[in-house]
């Protein structure tokens, strides 16, 4: 994938836009993130509150989510939702949250011409949500209906990775699904979601940001409404530390289903402004870039052997990847795993059941570990940064993301200009040394979590602790290379003991 020079100029440009003036709106009420463009047609807001999923109370999983899912689509003391939805109708807008492990945000755009009558409902959104009972039973009963049949029944790519991170933060508050489970979430109460808003929705922890082409004065009126919000900050959630793994830990959810989902990964040390964050991610690129199929998995799974959708790896956690070709914005973390991500893999195809998801877990394994124990050459070091200097300037072309990468900025502290208007120049600077050291400080193919969503899960825990030969078969002909390269992979050692396999019913997935 190539892009035309004038593309990646303007996303460029766009992303250089995204400057913070600011990086919190403090007790003593700083002025917010500020990304002013007269040009622009258009008023973003993205107000971040510093509480995420992590923040939820042991046994009441799923409350921050609900709380903010009630500021989005509930009352406020002046209107009631029906009311809202109407007001908001003839404005051509709307606002929304999104909940993260460690961010909440309430987020809008709205046309300048109806900036009055939107920021309106926006703040009242923010500061005076009524939390009326008619609303918390109708979200709360979307949300159960979601856990208990969408969650566990309509997606099993995503419910792969989620139990992913799931099993790679045991013990951790970033462990649980931000939506919470069954049970948790059953036992939440409009007491809970009340205490839960008092105690976050705080002067002190609370960054709002404002971009686009907003009238003078007006960056001051949000400075003045934020700081309305009671004084003092939340309590700050430490850092997780996810338990080492070693060797292969492997969860089956036993589904019936036609196809297996698989994610894989492990814990890593890395976040953005660590100086191997640029090199890993330059590696990342040539393994398995999200959605393009520039990369290694992508090539050896789909394109050679047409097994799948698609294949990718990540260093940085993307949730929701089947719906977004861009990375996602308000997901920053204190801490990520290296994760690649099998899309599902048919069982119906000739062979024994499960041989083509054990070679695809194969050949993904049979990749990194070449990355791993080869490293990249000068040559497919120049590629992937060719590649990610035109792709990057893709990811901040509209005023949402500019602004949404501005306080993902202040989340991790970054400097001015910013990460993705320094992003291109430091791409350039990365030399194919610092590559392949990042690659062999950070990743490895020995020790790693396996979640495989899959049919008649007792037959393949048997065949992953034999670690029986895979062999796959085509319905037209493949490159004889394909074939040679066949036979290694369907024998790659999968490692596996049986103390390390855990089978659960797809029923009580997250309850």
């Amino acid at each position: 994938m190539r892009l035309s020079a004038r593309v990646v100029a303007i996303g460029l440009a766009l992303a250089a836009a995204a400057v913070p003036a600011a990086v919190r709106l403090a007790a003593q009420g700083q002025a917010p993130i500020l990304l002013r463009d007269p040009a622009s047609p258009f008023v973003a807001f993205n107000v971040w509150i510093h509480s995420g999923s992590a923040s939820d109370p042991s046994g009441k999983e799923g409350l921050a989510s609900l709380t903010a899912g009630l500021l989005a689509t509930g009352a406020t003391t002046q209107d009631s939702y029906e009311r809202i939805i109407e007001k908001q109708y003839p404005l051509a807008t709307g606002y929304g949250v999104s909940v993260d492990k460690e961010m909440t945000n309430l987020t809008g755009r709205v046309h300048r011409d109806n900036l009055e009558a939107f920021y309106v409902l926006f703040k009242s959104a923010l500061l005076s949500p009524a939390f009326a009972e008619a609303d918390f039973t109708r979200l709360k009963a979307q949300r159960l209906n979601q856990l208990e049949r969408g969650r566990r029944y309509a997606r099993d790519e995503e419910l792969s990775k989620q139990l992913l991170f799931w099993r790679a933060y045991a013990g951790t508050p970033y462990q649980h699904p931000e939506e919470g489970y069954v049970d948790s979430l059953r036992s939440i109460t409009l007491d809970d979601v009340r205490a839960f808003y008092r105690t976050h929705y705080r002067r002190g922890n609370v960054t709002a940001a404002l971009g686009g082409g907003y009238p003078d004065g007006f960056a001051e009126r949000v400075r003045q409404d934020v700081a309305a919000l009671p004084e003092g900050s939340a309590p700050v959630i430490a850092a997780p530390v996810p338990p080492p793994v070693s060797g292969v830990k492997v969860l089956l959810v036993d589904k019936e289903t036609d196809a297996s989902a698989i994610s894989l990964g492990f814990p890593i040390a890395l976040r953005r402004g660590d100086p191997d964050f640029v090199p890993l991610m330059i590696a990342n690129s040539y393994l398995g870039e999200h959605r393009n199929p520039v990369g290694r998995l992508y090539q050896t799974i789909r394109e050679a052997r047409g097994m799948n959708y698609g294949n990718y790896s990540y260093i940085e956690a993307f949730p929701a990847g089947y719906a977004t070709q861009q990375p996602r914005v308000n997901v920053a973390r204190r801490s990520q795993l290296f994760e690649i991500w099998i899309r599902p893999v048919s069982l119906t195809a000739p062979g024994n059941l499960h041989d083509r998801t054990l070679f695809a877990i194969r050949a993904a394994r049979w990749e990194l570990k070449a990355l791993v124990d080869r490293g990249l050459s000068p040559a497919a070091t120049e590629a992937s940064k060719q590649f990610l200097r035109d792709y990057v300037g893709t990811w901040a072309t509209t005023l949402g993301r500019r602004l949404g990468y501005a306080v993902d900025d202040a989340f991790y502290g970054m400097p001015a200009p910013g990460f993705l208007a320094s992003l291109r120049a430091d791409i350039d600077r990365v030399t194919p040394q610092q590559v392949n050291a990042a690659i062999r400080k950070h990743l490895q193919a020995d020790h790693l979590h396996l979640v495989v969503v899959t049919a008649d899960a007792a037959r393949f825990k048997e065949r992953l602790i034999r670690g029986d030969a895979s062999p796959i078969t085509y319905t037209g002909d493949r490159d004889p290379q394909v074939l040679d390269e066949d036979k290694v992979i369907q024998m790659f050692p999968l490692g596996v003991k049986e103390a390390d396999v855990t089978i659960l019913p797809i029923d009580r997935v997250f309850q």
